[in-house]
């Protein structure tokens, strides 16, 4: 098969890649890296890349030529920035998204795999928490990737253009954004523990988020592509552990001698999180393998080690 990725080169993306290629796929990536989260981006010299937007509609869609399934993850996707600067994120996980469903509708691509959030559920929803609640976006972020969920469902009813929707319950890993204080959690503070300094708390900790394994996304996204299930199609599903901890416990979990401090309450973001992924499981065939607790024993050990030797 012959793919696309957007946001290729970025944390999900670039794993989305590598398991592609191994599977003997054709990749072509979108990227404009304008992401400024990361330390660096990953490349696959297997893969081929295009340093574009996936806003610009008539600069991308000559290259979805040919191609049979796209992986949609090209995204402004940190909260902060998207509250501070509302356009921005409308113009990346909006126009960007119509733009991949337009340019896959012209080609006639089989179909589009769309990477979306949990942060859909706001603060309103009881966890665990259901495909079939209500949306309670409480920010840019999560009102403009929603839109893209609702893009992603009428070009299908409409269009008849396949599409699956992921909603991702925050995702660590290997490769993980780790610069700014916006970066995600557990790649925050492991950086802050290989340099010593104290873990930044933001609130009191007591908010909880149901930690996802990158490697079972990547799962979840080939069984979204590939799987033949027809009650797929046009709908959205959960991809989380079923399990949630509290950031208190994330920083037990990587300083042992709980060297951290506090930082003010953000606004526009979720007390708690937990995903009720049967859905996924009776329909795509996915199940989570990854323990965090497991990884985050291990890898912090490496850094511990590291830092020793």
């Amino acid at each position: 098969m012959k793919t696309i990725v957007t946001g290729g080169c970025g944390f999900i993306g670039s794993h989305i890649v590598d398991r592609l290629i191994k599977d003997g796929h054709e990749v072509v990536v979108i990227d404009d890296e304008s992401a400024d989260a990361h330390d660096q981006f990953h490349y696959n010299d297997k893969a081929e890349y295009n340093l574009l937007s996936v806003q610009d509609h008539y600069d991308i869609i000559d290259k979805f030529e040919g191609v049979d399934f796209v992986f949609h993850l090209a995204a402004e996707s940190r909260i902060q920035p998207c509250i501070q600067n509302p356009l921005m994120a409308s113009l990346a996980n909006v126009v960007g998204t119509c733009s991949v469903l337009q340019a896959a509708r012209e080609h006639g691509i089989k179909r589009v795999v769309y990477s979306s959030t949990s942060a859909a559920y706001g603060v309103k929803n009881p966890i665990p928490l259901k495909e079939d609640m209500p949306n309670d976006c409480l920010n840019a972020y999560s009102t403009s990737k929603v839109a893209g969920e609702d893009l992603c469902k009428m070009f299908y009813r409409l269009y008849g253009l396949e599409t699956v929707t992921l909603r991702y319950f925050n995702v660590y890993g290997e490769r993980q954004p780790t610069k700014g204080q916006y970066a995600p959690v557990i790649g925050l503070f492991q950086r802050q523990y290989a340099a010593g300094e104290p873990l930044t708390v933001v609130g009191d900790g007591l908010q909880t988020r149901d930690f996802t394994h990158v490697l079972d996304v990547v799962e979840a996204n080939m069984k979204a592509a590939f799987c033949d299930n027809g009650k797929a199609l046009g709908e959205t599903f959960n991809i989380g552990t079923g399990v949630n901890f509290s950031v208190m416990d994330i920083v037990k979990m990587v300083d042992k001698e709980e060297f951290y401090i506090n930082l003010p309450q953000r606004l526009g973001e979720a007390r708690d999180t937990k995903a009720d992924s049967s859905k996924a499981k009776d329909i795509l065939g996915w199940e989570p393998k990854v323990k965090l607790e497991d990884w985050l024993n291990e890898s912090t050990s490496t850094i511990s080690n590291a830092s020793e030797s």
